[in-house]
């Protein structure tokens, strides 16, 4: 039963929400600030966080930050009012691996978290991968779902590990942002690049890339991504 951490501060979208989710079968804590949300993370030990962007006090991406600094891999989707994209883009620069726009439908709640969670339990690019592939500096344990950079182990959130080796896996094929919204954030819908956009940078600051001239993910402009080739 997957545990599920909710922030939200509105009591009644609070209680509508916890009362759904675990209508599917989710064992739900939840907090009306990110004060509380950050002592019931530690005592609650969620598998996931949903998280209000617009909370008081401590606001939702002070939230994710505190949370990221802490522990990169917990994944977080972030729920947000206003369909503002830099607030969007903002949030998912801090770290989160999903978002919803509220008011969202449970069961549209309940297949994000469920496709979060899978991306954080592994990967399914379909093909028999060797167990460790090396690209230079780059160490990818496909079985263990572990990277290090120099030797040194590097902590990706879920979404960032499984756009790693979707890219990895094919190094020098080009991936559109639609291949790589399916194939990552298993959506079916168009035009949300921005999720793709801000995962990786995320992913190209913790693998050090340099800004102007990546060593592994590739832009190719008007398109996608690319991996490196060897």
């Amino acid at each position: 039963m997957p545990r599920v951490l909710l922030i939200e501060d509105d009591r009644a979208v609070r209680e509508g929400v916890t009362l759904a989710l675990r209508r599917q079968s989710h064992d739900v804590a939840a907090a009306g600030t990110g004060e509380e949300g950050m002592d019931r993370l530690r005592s609650f030990r969620p598998d996931i966080v949903v998280l209000d962007l617009m909370l008081p006090g401590m606001a939702g991406l002070e939230v994710c930050r505190a949370i990221r600094a802490v522990d990169q891999t917990l994944p977080i989707i972030m729920a947000t009012a206003r369909g503002d994209e830099v607030d969007i883009v903002v949030g998912l620069e801090a770290g989160a691996d999903d978002y919803v726009v509220k008011p969202v439908q449970a069961r549209v709640l309940d297949a994000r978290i469920r496709a979060v969670l899978r991306r954080a339990g592994g990967t399914s690019t379909g093909t028999a991968l060797p167990k460790i592939d090396a690209y230079g500096d780059l160490t990818i344990d496909r079985t263990g779902l572990t990277v290090r950079l120099n030797g040194e182990p590097i902590e990706l959130a879920p979404s960032e590990r499984r756009l790693l080796l979707t890219l990895s896996a094919s190094p020098g094929q080009v991936f559109s942002r639609q291949q790589l919204l399916e194939a990552v954030w298993e959506h079916d819908y168009h035009g949300d690049a921005r999720l793709v956009d801000a995962c990786v940078k995320r992913l190209r600051t913790k693998l050090d890339e340099p800004p102007r001239a990546p060593r592994y993910v590739h832009t190719v402009r008007g398109f996608g991504y690319r991996f490196a080739a060897r």
